[in-house]
Parts: C-alpha cells; structure tokens; sequence
C-alpha cells in the first residue's frame, strides 16, 4: 500500500520517509529524521534529531525518539541515532540522542521496548533485547542480544548486560552481569543460569550444562575472578560460549555482579 500520512502529522520537508509507511493523527516528524520503509507511527509521535529508524518499525503513541540528551554535560553537537529493523515501541517509550558530538546511540532489530521504558544517551542494544514497561536503562549501558527485562528494572550508567540475561522485575542492576544468567534484587545479583532463556536461544543440553559449570567456576568455588577466569579457559577449550561468558568477565571495568553468598 502507498505511504498514508493523516493531515494533522506535521513533516519537515526535508524528513525521508520510506515507502508504504503510516503515520498517524498528530505525528511529529523532524529535518534529519529518516524513517524505513513500512513504518507505522500510531497518533502523537515524535521523532526528531540526527535519527535513522530501519524497516517495519511500529511506535505507539505519545513515544519520543530523538530527543537531546538529558545529561547536563551537553554542549551540543551532532550525535546519531540508529534504531534498526523490525522493533516495536509502545506508548510513552524516550530515546536520547548521545551527549559527545560524534557520538552514538544504538538499538538493533527486532527489540521490543514496552510502555514508558527509557532509553538514555549512548546506550547500545544488541537484537531481540525485551524491555518490559518502565525499565529505565542509564547512559552508556550495553545490552546484548535477546536479554529481557522484567517490568520496572533499573540499570546504573555504564553497566553491560550479558546476552540472554534475564533480569527480573523491580531490579536495580549496578555492576556488569556476564551473559546467560538470571539476576534479579536490589541490587540486582546472578541467581543462577538463565536455563529457559538460553535453550530458547539453541543452546543444547551440553551447552546448558557447561554454562552451569562456568557458573559455579566463577561463583561457588572460592576462587579469585582473575583465576576463575583462567580455569574456564583451560576447562572449556573449543566451547565458544564459556569463551564467551570468561572474555565478558575478564573485560568488566565497572566488576561483575556477584551473589550475596560469594561477596
């Protein structure tokens, strides 16, 4: 179907809207935002700033993406950001541009940020990331593929979530959580392997198990992090994943959450 703008949205003429896209009762639309094709922007949407959104993207109303940054270090500059394909946005979600004037906020494709989540300047999130409704998500974090959110989760500036993390509800995450696992408190620790959530992504029963091995490696065993982390790599040569879950461990800068037990 060809591209449906209702009469109430106002575009800035130089704004690139892709083909068969809606656009909704009173949308917002600014100079240097470019919309894939098939987009659907439901009533009162914003988009603006230095923005790029990919193909069959869907934004509920009274979203806005491509804000200025909140943070009161900006100065201005001409930041970007770049949503991909296939990501649905649900009512009252806020994207930030970056703070830095070469900077970078990131989203990939096929996420899902449920009602009033937030987005802060300079985050990257992987594909397939899961916000449930109101997590807020602080400046410079790092989320990587097909980690989920449960409602009303927090997370500290400059944390890295692991792939396939699975955080629970009204958690406040404030140091890095390796990939795999399932966390949830304030503050928000590793319970134990993100079992469902990693089979669901292919991982097979050997997979599952060794994620379990390098789970009690680095948690119940008494080592030191630096050791845990060269006993993974001497136990699992060959086993990507642990590769994985020893590189994430060993590159944290903020440290990694750690169990109330093995504190």
């Amino acid at each position: 179907m060809p591209t449906v703008i209702h009469p109430t949205a106002i575009i800035h003429p130089r704004a690139e809207i892709g083909e068969d896209c809606q656009v909704g009762p009173y949308c917002l639309i600014g100079e240097r935002v470019r919309l894939g094709p098939r987009g659907h922007l439901h009533s009162h949407v914003v988009l603006d700033g230095n923005t790029a959104i990919g193909a069959d993207c869907e934004i509920f109303p009274f979203a806005c993406i491509g804000k200025r940054t909140q943070d009161l270090k900006y100065h201005g500059g001409d930041g970007r950001l770049e949503i991909g394909d296939h990501n649905t946005f649900r009512e009252g979600v806020t994207v930030h541009l970056p703070t830095a004037p070469d900077g970078l906020t990131r989203i990939g494709s096929h996420c899902s940020l449920l009602a009033y989540c937030h987005v802060a300047h300079e985050c990257r999130l992987g594909d397939g990331v899961v916000m449930s409704n109101a997590t807020q998500i602080a400046g410079h974090v790092e989320i990587g593929d097909r980690a989920v959110f449960g409602g009303l989760c927090g997370v500290h500036q400059f944390c890295r979530i692991g792939r396939l993390v699975m955080v629970g509800a009204l958690s406040k995450v404030t140091q890095d959580m390796p990939p795999f696992l399932l966390a949830e408190g304030d503050p928000a620790t590793p319970r134990t392997v993100n079992k469902v959530g990693i089979r669901r992504g292919g991982f097979t029963d050997e997979q599952i198990d060794g994620v379990a091995q390098a789970f009690r490696i680095l948690y119940r065993s008494g080592l030191r992090v630096e050791e845990a982390v060269r006993q993974l790599r001497a136990d699992f040569m060959g086993r990507p994943e642990i590769a994985e879950f020893a590189t994430f461990v060993e590159t944290s800068s903020r440290g990694v959450a750690r169990p109330a037990a093995a504190t």
